[in-house]
């Protein structure tokens, strides 16, 4: 039989798959089996994508894999990971990495394996051994007795205490060796001599912790609405899934519940079932709800478990120990075979968008994979995509749960207002601190300022491997660049002219902390933002807030991410019109669903709420429609935008962004593939983009009513164009649906 073979190599110009020839005890290799091949003068690691009959090339001229591994992946996710690297103009290997175990990735590194520990039992030899042994047979050689017993065994002193430490029973060599005061040699000795038996036993796998953050709900009764949802899920679950359901719920509905509920029927059914959420930032809320109600039945996957931990609870799933999964995007791959739901909480948040090589999204990838394994796809929102109302069937949660109405939204324009805070939000904060509750405050901004600059002659502190200001981080005593990580210490003094007037400009999540302090004192203020996540995690700040009786949450978008504490009464947004300021057809989508989501964290207690947004435009479209928590106007007024300008859902979009460490390059690579592409798809650019990471850019854009045609134009002329030495200083990242 032959095997044919992606081998895990990251080189773009490589076209697999590669043919071997399966023979001895190799021949039971099948798709999804991972070999350890010669590939030229090297060793890797591949994936089988196929097992023919033939091959193109006579079998004396085919290599042998050197090993299969212990681990494979589902048929079904080898197709999927093939149908990545098409669908996102990628590579068939670093597409395939994404649905391999943990730690295993591309190129010729080892992969991780299940690790595992010796255990030590004593056989019937060394049990006699031990009995007929005494002080003589310490110094005498091992042969027969005078007496006609059962012959003298030689045994030294730590011999003797490992066959005394396994009377009791069989133990692990590590413990053994331990308590014996002895080493593995001597446990290998022991076995070579047939006394005792050394048998590979599985580690125990490394378990995530799960707390739970947020407010507590075992099984509650549903309203008439969950129930309605939960029947439609049964239903698809029952016969055809058809199209995706999509659960369309103001905040505070009891989504959650419903994902519950539909979970548990599938276990019923005996299907797996993936819940998927934006971030890690809400992985320990949903998590712990999930934990909370199946068990162990749940794995938990994200980026901020050790590789150990990932790989462990990736074979729970895979030996079907674990029939959940929840996290966040790389967690539609999760290893099931038998998979029945997968659930996309938060479905309109764009950090399901992948930022690296394949630019996959998980939503689209939900999609495929539901519709090849005949699952059902649920996804919910308070504020859902375009594309999502436009293309799912829909069931309405259209009130809260406990029947309290949305809280009331106060738009106030921030123009001739000095500071960062409007009077109408001081008001209502020293409100909040004399009645002991807590808020939420959002501006999507981190750092202390902006930008710095010297107001004797003008300069500003730049990232020198970006186009970019660099942010000043007070707490770290750095200015730092937010694209590439650079940083260095704060300046005292100008470099350029020696003048000490360093002025500092804009407000950030850092600075806002401060004032908050002061301004709801003795109330605390924690703060949640990319900077405190990485330092003290994500989870410590929400359970420190949770436990707290009083105070503020400040952060970023993190903080407005489903979150779900009762006692919040007030909300608030800071600059919140400033997405509309960004030159991108989703911006005024963005704006809506973040100040609409931060809306929906309010109120959800007996004590009511109320949110208040700060803005330069107050009339502004998605400002006034989020104040009347319309997602239905809302998304009405979009689609007729989008289709009158073939916008996605009514067009689709493809971009390619050509880089080089030289100014020139980047642009002659850019016009080669326009040349190409321009053939049969309409091409905007090439366009200068600004330097980021040392590297000079430019983009073209793609935007076609037809997906199909418009990926085929592009793999084919960045794949050409990617292959001619002449462009050789240039590189190539295409980004399929950029968010």
């Amino acid at each position: 039989m032959i095997a044919k073979v992606e081998p895990l190599t990251p080189a773009r110009a490589l076209r697999g798959p590669f043919d071997y020839l399966l023979a001895g005890s190799l021949e039971d290799v099948g798709v999804g089996s991972m070999l350890v091949v010669p590939f030229g003068r090297r060793r890797l690691l591949g994936v089988v994508v196929d097992v023919t009959e033939r091959s193109e090339l006579p079998p004396e001229r085919l290599a042998e894999p050197l090993a299969a591994l212990e681990a494979d992946v589902p048929q079904s996710l080898v197709r999927l990971g093939l149908w990545v690297a098409r669908e996102y103009v990628s590579t068939p290997a670093r597409a395939l990495a994404l649905v391999l175990p943990p730690g295993t990735g591309t190129g010729a590194a080892r992969p991780l394996r299940p690790k595992r520990s010796l255990r030590a039992s004593m056989t019937a030899a060394g049990a006699a051994a031990l009995a007929v042994g005494g002080p003589a047979a310490d110094a005498a050689g091992d042969g027969a007795r005078p007496d006609g017993g059962p012959p003298r065994v030689r045994l030294g002193a730590r011999q003797r205490a490992a066959l005394d430490a396994l009377a009791g029973g069989p133990v692990g060599a590590a413990a053994l060796a331990r308590r014996a005061g002895c080493d593995h040699s001597t446990l290998r000795s022991l076995e070579r001599r047939g006394l005792v038996s050394l048998e590979p036993a599985a580690e125990p796998a490394r378990r995530p912790r799960v707390e739970r953050v947020g407010a507590r709900a075992g099984s509650v009764a549903l309203t008439a609405a969950q129930r309605r949802a939960v029947e439609a899920v049964e239903a698809r679950l029952d016969g055809a899934p058809g199209r995706p359901l999509l659960l369309h719920g103001v905040t505070g509905s009891g989504k959650t519940e419903v994902y519950l509920r539909a979970v548990a029927a599938a276990l019923r059914r005996r299907r797996s079932a993936i819940v998927l959420v934006p971030e890690i930032a809400l992985t320990p809320q949903t998590a712990g709800r999930f934990v909370e109600r199946f068990g162990d039945a749940v794995a938990v996957m994200h980026s901020r478990l050790s590789r150990r931990e990932r790989y462990d609870e990736w074979w729970r799933m895979r030996r079907g120990d674990a029939r959940v999964c929840v996290g966040p995007r790389s967690a539609v791959f999760a290893p099931f075979a038998e998979l029945g739901l997968i659930v996309v909480d938060e479905e309109h948040d764009g950090s399901y968008k992948q930022e690296g090589d394949p630019r996959y999204d998980a939503r689209t990838v939900a999609e495929r994979r539901a519709a090849a394994d005949g699952a059902l796809l649920l996804a919910g929102s308070a504020t859902p995509r375009p594309e999502s109302m436009l293309s799912y069937d829909r069931v309405e949660l259209p009130g809260r749960v406990d029947g309290r109405p949305l809280p009331p939204v106060e738009i106030v324009g921030m123009l001739g207002v000095n500071g960062a805070f409007h009077q109408r939000t001081r008001e209502a904060l020293d409100e909040l601190r004399r009645r002991d509750e807590k808020a939420i405050v959002l501006l999507n901004r981190r750092g202390w300022s902006n930008f710095l600059s010297c107001r004797a002659c003008g300069r500003v502190w730049r990232c020198p491997n970006c186009d970019v200001t660099l942010v000043l981080h007070r707490f770290a005593g750095e200015v730092a660049c937010h694209h590439c990580g650079h940083s260095e210490p704060v300046p005292s003094t100008c470099g350029d002219c020696g003048s000490v007037s360093v002025a500092r400009h804009g407000t950030g999540t850092e600075q806002l902390e401060r004032e908050l302090e002061a301004l709801v004192a003795p109330l605390p203020v924690f703060r949640l933002d990319s900077d405190v996540a990485a330092a003290a995690g994500v989870g410590a700040v929400l359970r420190r807030f949770d436990a707290a009786s009083a105070g503020v949450l400040v952060g970023t978008q993190m903080v407005a991410k489903g979150h779900d504490f009762p006692a919040v009464t007030l909300g608030v947004v800071l600059d919140a019109d400033a997405t509309l300021r960004f030159p991108d057809f989703r911006a005024e989508e963005r704006t809506f669903a973040l100040v609409a989501q931060l809306a929906g964290r309010s109120g959800r207690g007996p004590r009511g709420g109320r949110v208040i947004v700060q803005a330069l435009d107050p009339e502004a479209r998605p400002l006034r429609f989020a104040a009347a928590h319309d997602a239905r106007g809302f998304l009405a007024g979009e689609l007729d935008r989008r289709e009158a300008l073939s916008y996605p859902p009514h067009g689709h979009l493809v971009r390619v962004v050509c880089s080089s460490t030289e100014a020139g390059p980047e642009l002659a690579a850019a016009e080669a593939v326009r040349e190409l592409a321009a053939a049969a798809v309409p091409v905007l650019g090439p366009a200068p983009l600004f330097r980021r990471q040392g590297r000079h850019r430019a983009q073209l854009l793609i935007r076609s009513r037809d997906r199909a045609s418009a990926i085929a134009a592009v793999s084919d002329a960045v794949e050409a164009v990617a292959g001619d030495r002449a462009h050789g200083a240039a590189t190539f990242a295409v980004d399929v649906d950029p968010q």
